[in-house]
């Protein structure tokens, strides 16, 4: 297939695919689907190997967010019935930590809900990370706090946070009428702010919210050009409670299409395989690893994941490796570019595209199928025209013919973090 060894060649130079290729690859049919997968794969080997990077999620506060973004278990309004509870002290989390890196994780993703920290809450999770850090030696640690103010991705730097997490989650161009409370642009200053201050940026998107796939073209293309180390990508979760829990467009084969997609648009970055894979993928997920090379372990922010040691069998029965702490997951010319950018964790982060651009581990969240952590980027409220209120959004909700609702595989976190019950890793 000319399409499928042109984009090869491009993968293999880091050389951007046109548009029209992108959309190319989401077009393709089921009978070709493992041509893609193998096409795909092959980009991935060049640049990762068989590795395969363990992240975990520490989810420090649960619930009660004041920002409307449709897709999230926290939203302002959310119905959801997920788990509800304020910080974390530094010892819970830390201990919460430790499960993941005994299981195999070398970074640990701390999220919190809310519009964005306040100094206080930088002071907090400085305390958090510095006592993950003295008690997991070569543990890498990411933040997902929400949008930063002046000052906080330093300070979270200086405390020892090695990346920072902001989604984009889907095209600029139909960014409000998910979420109203904030816009793209702040989402975009966040990532930004992350760089400047040398954290290793991660930023991601979130598919199945009846975007069109010019809008995943879209994002993905903004992500490329954002130039963050990590790119996670989730695929929604429809919380029952949340306005898009209607909205199940996803199948497995269309799943694997957006991951090569997003690998051929962004070669040699970190793909990680966000929430929402055992909803969507289900049977399928070993096939994706040919795809991604990152995942989270075990559970996620408000859902429950697969088993952690069904997600370590599943590595190895595939053929794939965990990566190991001493490894570097950047390609050689990734990691030199990052160092000379004075990014903390450029031992273990990938870019999209060259490295020349602005600039954590991309927290993906079960916390209805998108971001890390809080459900938006915040910055003052942005006027509509239309009124995309969670009651019209869901008015509006389709069911593509032939998929069906898995709302068996939707479980809500019940153990680990915020619980008295051990943690699934």
């Amino acid at each position: 297939m000319d399409l499928l060894n042109t984009l090869v060649d491009k993968g293999l130079r880091r050389e951007l695919p046109s548009r029209e290729e992108a959309l190319a690859v989401l077009a393709t049919s089921d009978d070709e689907l493992l041509d893609v997968v193998a096409a795909a794969g092959k980009v991935r080997r060049q640049w990762f190997g068989r590795r395969v990077k363990l992240n975990y999620l520490v989810n420090l506060k649960s619930g009660l967010c004041p920002e409307d973004c449709s897709y999230c278990s926290q939203r302002l309004g959310s119905t959801a019935g997920i788990l509800k509870y304020t910080w974390l002290k530094p010892d819970e989390a830390s201990k919460a930590a430790a499960a993941g890196v005994a299981g195999g994780a070398k970074r640990v993703c701390l999220v919190a809900s809310g519009r964005g920290p306040t100094d206080r809450d930088v002071d907090r999770v400085s305390r958090t990370i510095e006592a993950i850090k003295e008690q997991n030696e070569g543990v890498e640690v990411c933040a997902c706090l929400g949008l930063l103010s002046d000052g906080q991705a330093d300070r979270l730097r200086s405390a020892g946070a090695d990346a920072y997490n902001h989604n984009l989650n889907t095209s600029e161009e139909t960014y409000g009428a998910i979420t109203t409370t904030h816009t793209y642009a702040d989402r975009v200053e966040t990532v930004q702010q992350a760089q400047a201050a040398g954290l290793s940026a991660c930023s991601g998107l979130i598919a199945g919210m009846g975007e069109s796939d010019a809008d995943l073209v879209d994002v993905v293309y903004a992500l490329r050009e954002l130039d963050p180390d990590s790119v996670p990508v989730n695929f929604l979760i429809p919380f029952e409670g949340t306005p898009l829990a209607k909205e199940w467009n996803l199948t497995p084969q269309r799943c694997l299409r957006i991951l090569a997609m997003v690998r051929f648009v962004c070669p040699d970055v970190e793909v990680r395989l966000a929430g929402g894979r055992e909803v969507h993928l289900r049977s399928m997920q070993p096939l994706a690893l040919h795809l991604v090379n990152s995942i989270f372990l075990g559970d996620y922010l408000t859902s429950e994941g697969q088993a952690g040691q069904a997600d370590l069998d599943m590595i190895a029965d595939a053929g794939f490796e965990v990566e190991g702490a001493g490894t570097t997951t950047l390609p050689r010319h990734r990691a030199d570019a990052a160092a000379g950018c004075g990014s903390p964790a450029a031992s273990d982060s990938a870019g999209c595209g060259s490295h020349g651009a602005s600039e954590a581990a991309g927290c993906g969240s079960h916390g209805g199928g998108g971001g890390c952590g809080p459900c938006g980027g915040h910055g003052a409220p942005e006027p509509v025209a239309a009124e995309p209120d969670g009651a019209a959004l869901a008015a509006e909700v389709r069911t593509d013919a032939g998929t069906a609702a898995r709302t068996d595989l939707v479980a809500v976190r019940r153990r680990g973090a915020g619980t008295d019950l051990a943690p699934n890793a």
